[in-house]
């Protein structure tokens, strides 16, 4: 939360655009492939940025478009507040618009690929997008060095700590579970790894839990 709420902070500042933003960028192509056999990724959003935010630390509380991602699966907050600090974010990708016949959703053993632009300070790359069903666990990476060269990483799961793991549809978004996203209940209070599903509720274990790494991610530098 401290490194977004830096974000929020330096918002004013925003006004006078980067001087890397006139320079040559370079494009990198970057393959999400959900490792998991029985969760969905909802549309993940990636950027990329200086290394001096992060979209969340470990420990911490998840800042309001955090929470918002992993408990409803909404990017629109996270994505707005990103765009309001050109002096800090270069570029942003989603990769709904690459799956619009599951309607943005990333099943088990699916894959997609994004196009999204780094360059000079600007060379860290963050993601996250929620898994679904859960209350509020997100897939992400956060504050990644972008390589010179291809690479591949893995993504884990975490949990944003803002909702408490009922497992209840009623409280859980998403085509299996339709419910509202939100519980009137809160969390942990502080983002931490996931701990899966444990078959508590409406959820079956057996069909929804995972084990870490949720993610694999192929980045290539295209030019």
């Amino acid at each position: 939360m401290k490194k977004i709420a830096a974000i929020a902070g330096l918002a004013l500042l925003a006004s006078t655009p980067a001087l890397a933003q006139n320079k040559p960028g370079v494009t990198y192509e970057v393959t999400i492939t959900n490792l998991t056999s029985g969760q969905t990724f909802t549309p993940i959003l990636a950027a990329t940025h200086r290394s001096s935010i992060s979209l969340f630390e470990l420990g911490q509380p998840a800042s309001d478009q955090i929470a918002e991602l992993a408990e409803s699966g909404s990017t629109a907050g996270l994505e707005a507040l990103l765009a309001s600090v050109p002096n800090l974010v270069l570029d942003t990708a989603s990769t709904g618009p690459a799956l619009p016949d599951s309607g943005g959703l990333l099943g088990p053993g699916d894959s997609v690929t994004i196009e999204i632009v780094a360059r000079g300070q600007f060379s860290r790359l963050s993601f996250a997008g929620m898994l679904i069903p859960s209350n509020d666990s997100f897939v992400a990476l956060n504050n990644m060095q972008l390589p010179r060269f291809n690479r591949t990483y893995t993504a884990i799961a975490y949990d944003a700590g803002s909702e408490i793991n009922d497992e209840l549809c009623a409280n859980i978004p998403g085509p299996f579970c339709k419910g509202e996203g939100r519980s009137a209940e809160d969390g942990e209070g502080f983002v931490h790894v996931s701990s899966g599903v444990h078959g508590i509720a409406d959820l079956d274990a057996a069909v929804f839990d995972w084990r870490n790494p949720v993610a694999l991610i192929e980045v290539r530098r295209k030019r």
